[in-house]
């Protein structure tokens, strides 16, 4: 959307969403972001996430070495195009980030869930690469129900997917719940991510 500080705005009205969203959120809300921050001492970002759900996806499913290679070798091209095409992206249009413009233009005093990234807004990352592994694997091993317990070292409880995409859908509001994106960035990446 067309930048804009005017109340009420196309892009006000992005801003005032994630805003309003990071004031109600909910326990359950606080967990899809927590387990989805990815950071690189922890996952490897979303590509290691990914990267540890097809680990447990193929043990859960028994998938041979022949299978498992070849998501592997798929999911890493997937992910390499969607980071790298992603990323030209953010710094073709280096768009700021909600907490910015929201405390430039709302509330001064307002502060995300997840902390920051210090690198540009549009389009999200985790939209962009997830819906890309999602799509890869889901084409490669069909959709089906998973567990996802990437996060067990930290203490946290495991995920349950009805599919990739549910969890890529997943990964991409997680963003919104931890305010560091505009619902733009979140929708037009995962459109991206599918044309990766």
């Amino acid at each position: 959307l067309p930048f804009s500080t005017d109340e009420g705005s196309p892009f006000w009205r992005e801003a005032e969403t994630t805003y309003r969203t990071g004031q109600v959120l909910t326990d359950e809300h606080r967990a899809i972001a927590r387990f989805w921050t990815d950071n690189p001492l922890l996952s490897g970002l979303p590509s290691g996430h990914w990267f540890l759900i097809l680990d447990q996806v193929a043990d859960q499913r028994r998938l041979s070495l022949g299978q498992t290679l070849e998501a592997m070798v798929r999911l890493g091209v997937a992910l390499h195009d969607a980071f790298l095409s992603c990323w030209t992206a953010k710094y073709q249009l280096n768009l700021l980030r909600p907490v910015t413009y929201v405390n430039r233009h709302l509330d001064a005093g307002w502060t995300t869930f997840v902390n920051t990234p210090q690198f540009p807004e549009y389009p999200s990352g985790h939209s962009v690469a997830s819906r890309a592994a999602s799509t890869v694997l889901a084409d490669l091993l069909g959709e089906f129900a998973f567990l996802d317990d990437s996060h067990r070292d930290r203490g946290m409880a495991p995920r349950a997917f009805t599919s990739f995409t549910h969890a890529a859908d997943e990964a991409a509001q997680s963003r919104l719940y931890g305010g560091i994106h505009f619902p733009m960035g979140i929708e037009n990446g995962k459109q991206h991510g599918d044309r990766v």
